[in-house]
C-alpha cells in the first residue's frame, strides 16, 4: 500500500492522522478536501512535499473523485460535514458531503478494486442514559438523533451495501469524540478553551451533566491505520479510549490549568436534541487488531492541546469572533 488517497485531510481529524502517516509509514499521500471553512492549508504546512500533495476539490463531484480514487492503493474517506449545531441550522451540506460525496467513492471504488476506509462516529448510535452503564457496541443499532447524525448513519449503510451487493473491499470505524491540534475553535473543547485564553468564561450547554467519551487525535490516527492494513473487510470497528468525561468536569480540568476556580462558567441555551451520554466499548478492535490507545490519561492529553492552542493563537485568532458571534445569536 505505496499510494493513499486521504479525503478531507485537511479537517482535524484528517490532517492529523496524515501527520501521522508521514511520522510512522513510507507511504504517499493525496489530500482531497474542499477547504471549507472547518479545513486548514496550514494544517499540511512543513509536510514532505515529495510525499503529500493537496487537491482542492468536492468529493461529492465524481469527475473529481473518480481519476484519484483509480490512481490510488486506498482512500481513507474522513471528508464530511460534522458540526451537529451546524447541521440543526442548515442540513442540506451534510446530506450532499456526507451522503453524495460517500456515494462518489463507493462508485469509484467499486469501479477501480481500490480499498476503502469509511470514517464514521459513535452518534450513529444515538444516546445512552446518564445513569446506564452500557456501552455501544459494533452492535449497538443506530438511532441517530441529528441530520449530521442520520447522514453518517446513511453513508455507513451504504457502506455495508456495496461491500455486500457489489464486493468493495471496505471497512468502516466509529470513533468516539476527539480532541487536540488544529481543531475549529465552534468545537466544545477548543472552544472553552479560546474562551479562557481571551479571558472569559466557558459556555456549557444546559446544565453540563451531558457525557463525551474523549480520545486523543493521535490514538485515532493509529487505530484507523491499523484497520486499514489489518482489519477484515466488511467489519465495522469502533475506536475509543474509556475517556468518559461529562461536560461540567472538562470544564473544571481547562479552568484548573488556567488557575481560575471550577464554577467560573455559564450555562447556555442548550442544544435541541442534545444527546446525552456516548461510551464505546472497543474491545473487538482492541483483541481483533491488538491495538492500545497510547494518551489515555485524558487530563494529560488535556494540557497539551490547551499548551496547543496557546502556541498557536495565531492559527485560531481569525475564527474566533465570528464563531462566537454565531453562539450568541442562537443565546450560547
Amino acid at each position: 500500500m505505496d499510494r493513499l488517497l486521504v479525503t478531507g485531510g485537511a479537517g482535524f481529524i484528517g490532517a492529523n492522522f496524515v501527520h501521522h502517516l508521514m511520522a510512522n509509514t513510507d507511504v504517499r499521500v493525496t489530500v482531497l478536501d474542499k477547504l471549507t471553512y472547518a479545513a486548514s492549508r496550514e494544517a499540511l504546512d512543513g509536510l514532505p512535499t515529495d510525499r503529500v500533495s493537496l487537491v482542492v476539490g468536492d468529493v461529492a463531484d465524481s469527475a473529481v473523485v473518480d481519476p484519484l480514487v483509480a490512481a490510488h492503493d486506498a482512500v481513507v474517506h474522513f471528508a464530511a460535514e460534522s458540526h451537529n449545531d451546524n447541521s440543526l441550522n442548515e442540513p442540506g451540506p451534510f446530506i450532499t458531503t456526507n451522503l453524495v460525496g460517500t456515494f462518489c467513492l463507493l462508485e469509484a471504488a467499486r469501479r477501480h478494486g481500490t480499498r476503502l476506509h469509511h470514517i464514521s462516529t459513535d452518534e450513529v448510535y444515538g444516546d445512552l442514559a446518564l445513569e446506564d452503564s452500557t456501552r455501544f457496541t459494533e452492535a449497538t443499532p443506530y438511532n441517530p438523533s441529528s441530520p449530521y447524525s442520520a447522514a453518517k448513519a446513511g453513508s455507513d449503510h451504504l457502506v455495508r451495501a456495496w461491500v455486500r451487493s457489489f464486493g468493495v473491499q471496505a471497512t468502516i470505524s466509529n470513533c468516539s469524540n476527539n480532541y487536540g491540534p488544529w481543531q475549529h475553535v465552534e468545537k466544545f473543547i477548543p472552544r472553552q478553551i479560546t474562551n479562557v485564553i481571551d479571558g472569559g468564561r466557558p459556555k456549557v450547554y444546559g446544565a453540563g451533566h451531558n457525557v463525551r467519551d474523549w480520545i486523543h487525535v493521535e490514538d485515532h490516527s493509529s487505530a484507523v491505520w491499523r484497520i486499514l492494513t489489518e482489519g477484515r473487510i466488511g467489519e465495522t470497528y469502533l475506536v475509543g479510549a474509556d475517556g468518559e468525561r461529562d461536560n461540567l468536569d472538562v470544564v473544571a480540568l481547562i479552568l484548573a490549568h488556567f488557575g481560575r476556580p471550577a464554577d467560573d462558567f455559564d450555562l447556555v441555551t442548550d442544544r435541541a436534541g442534545h444527546d446525552l451520554r456516548y461510551a464505546i466499548d472497543a474491545t473487538k478492535l482492541r483483541t481483533e487488531l491488538d491495538w492500545e490507545p497510547r494518551h489515555a490519561d485524558f487530563s494529560e492529553g488535556l494540557t497539551r492541546t490547551i499548551e496547543w492552542y496557546q502556541q498557536h493563537e495565531d492559527w485560531w485568532r481569525p475564527h474566533k469572533q465570528r464563531t462566537e458571534a454565531t453562539y450568541a445569536a442562537q443565546g450560547q
